[in-house]
């Protein structure tokens, strides 16, 4: 819609919902016109205001219903000729008053013709045509009576009034200007604010796109990285390769907690991230973070020690995530900042506000003063060349201070150039006393996979090949296909307890062959479980639109994967064969 089309529409929608207040203030001019003039005209004007309001509204009726049609030459005439009609009956109460009223019905006269003007150019600003046919004829009574006036009877006085009249009239220029002016300032500024939220719109539908397409390329092969170590643990390992194993499945384990961080980036953004609260043994967790970083350092000739005070309890309810998020930043730093010495890591415990305090220092590099305040800002580094030196992108410690924030802590640093630098995290936690032992992960007797048939979708050859390392031990058989259209082929040749469904594969999709299946064949009630790398809340939301048994992501959790298979294949194949029929 035009700009001049938007203000043709407004105008008539403004003018019906004024037609009650235009008629209201007809009777009151009319009943107290009456009054001063004791004749009939008062009367015959209200019918004539009467039926040129009805004129009035069957002219804007098209453009009141139908407000973005775009109006005609013709029909803009109308509509003027129409205004100027009504601004002429209905001003023309102020002759009446003005020849048969007296100085009181002069008086009432002008009253009436300038609110009469006030109202229209409040009203009719929008389109200037509109403006001045409504306008210039009430001008002509305000203006015109008391010049004729002064004419006929050479009074002065009354050239006086028409001079009050064009101050009148040129302080209504100016408002009015000036409420035009008000108007489109906030006409832009609305234009603007809805151009900028489509633009973020489109900014923000282009970033899940890309955090989508991203997170789907790294769990792919994550799985086959963090798949591969859990196959190697079940192996016969010395330990010095299970600690090798362990070390890099804690690993994985970081970057798969990091890489759903980046999926809630909008959550992140609006300052809505959702903590977990569960338990979490301090001193487990600060061993894998140990067997993690010691390796790291003792490369660079660089000495990791862990200091736990007595005090300290065992276990304590926090959100071990992020506490472990935090560490590894602060460790990260330390490792990569440190050519010799030492980094120790001290934990304590304020009893008495419940805090615990965990001090990272190293004798690295250090930090200057005039850099240490800026070191938790966002892409900061304590050093120009520290990106091409140490890499980095320079988020870790703005996000490890925003998550102990968050959390209800605080993280400080102190540090002496050349000397080294100390990392404080004080962080509420509640301590746990009494510690209930986790319940053991289904082993493969008791899963219930035993003999149990199972159709696996994935494009991936890796994939594929993982599954079979991870399943067929628990003695059930898998039938492997490469994508959506050989698994609904494969589902009509023959019935499965139950069916793993990839969701990015070429020829069909896994959403597609889902409904497909569904649909006819031997497995329309067979549970589908979506095993998939594509990790977002609209690709659950897309899946359990199918009716799936169950949502997995990439890197695959062995246990969950056995454990959710055997329930969804605890209803016998025949069972569910004859409840379809």
């Amino acid at each position: 819609m035009s700009a001049s089309n938007n203000g043709w529409a407004m105008i008539a929608q403004v003018r019906f919902r004024e037609l009650k207040t235009r008629l209201g203030l007809a009777v009151f001019i009319a009943v107290s016109a009456w009054f001063l003039t004791r004749g009939a005209w008062p009367a015959v004007w209200l019918g004539f205001v009467a039926v040129s309001q009805f004129i009035d509204w069957l002219a804007f009726r098209r453009l009141r219903l139908n407000p973005t049609i775009e109006p005609s030459a013709p029909y803009k005439v109308a509509l003027c000729a129409t205004a100027a009609m009504n601004v002429i009956v209905y001003s023309g109460i102020a002759v009446v008053l003005w020849v048969t009223g007296g100085e009181a019905g002069r008086l009432f006269a002008m009253i009436q013709v300038a609110g009469a003007l006030l109202h229209v150019s409040l009203h009719m600003h929008h389109v200037r045509s509109l403006l001045l046919s409504a306008v210039v004829p009430h001008s002509l009574f305000f203006l015109g009576l008391p010049m004729m006036e002064g004419v006929r009877t050479g009074r002065w006085e009354d050239f006086l009034i028409v001079i009050g009249g064009v101050l009148f009239m040129t302080h209504l220029v100016v408002a009015v200007r000036q409420s035009s002016m008000t108007t489109k300032a906030l006409q832009d500024a609305n234009d603007q604010a809805n151009a900028e939220r489509k633009k973020a719109q489109v900014a923000s539908a282009a970033k899940s796109d890309f955090l989508a397409v991203v997170s789907h390329e790294i769990r792919t092969p994550m799985n086959a990285v963090i798949s591969a170590a859990n196959l190697l643990r079940r192996t016969r390992l010395d330990r010095e390769q299970r600690e090798h194993v362990s070390m890099l499945l804690d690993a994985g384990d970081v970057l798969v907690g990091l890489l759903n961080d980046v999926l809630d980036f909008s959550k992140i953004e609006a300052g809505k991230m959702q903590l977990e609260s569960s338990e979490m043994d301090l001193r487990d967790k600060l061993a894998s973070l140990g067997r993690l970083w010691q390796p790291k350092a003792e490369a660079n000739g660089v000495r990791l020690m862990m200091e736990i005070a007595s005090d300290v309890p065992v276990s304590v309810r926090t959100d071990p995530l992020r506490f472990q998020q935090i560490l590894f930043n602060l460790l990260s730093n330390a490792v990569k900042f440190t050519e010799d010495g030492t980094i120790s890591v001290s934990v304590g415990w304020e009893a008495t506000q419940q805090r615990l305090v965990v001090s990272v220092a190293d004798t690295g590099c250090g930090i200057a003063p005039e850099r240490l305040a800026n070191i938790f800002d966002s892409f900061e580094q304590a050093d120009a060349g520290t990106t091409r030196r140490y890499g980095g992108t320079g988020l870790g410690l703005a996000i490890s201070r925003r998550l102990a924030e968050i959390m209800g802590g605080s993280l400080k640093a102190e540090s002496i150039l050349e000397q080294g630098s100390t990392f404080t995290l004080s962080l509420p936690v509640e301590p746990v006393t009494k510690t209930e032992r986790a319940p053991a992960q289904a082993t493969a007797e008791e899963t219930g996979l035993q003999g149990r048939l199972i159709l696996a979708a994935d494009d991936h050859a890796v994939n594929r090949r993982i599954l079979s390392l991870l399943l067929e031990p628990h003695g059930c058989q898998l039938v492997l296909v490469e994508n959506g259209a050989e698994a609904v082929e494969a589902a009509m040749g023959q019935t499965f307890d139950a069916i793993l469904m990839d969701m990015q594969m070429p020829v069909m999709d896994g959403l597609t062959a889902t409904a497909r299946i569904r649909v006819e064949g031997l497995n329309t009630t067979t549970p589908v479980i979506a095993l998939t790398a594509n990790a977002m809340d609209v690709h659950r939301a897309a899946w359990d639109a199918e009716g799936v048994h169950a949502f997995l992501t990439k890197p695959i959790d062995p246990p969950l994967l056995a454990a959710t298979l055997a329930q969804a294949c605890a209803v016998p194949r025949a069972e569910r064969v004859a409840a379809a029929a």
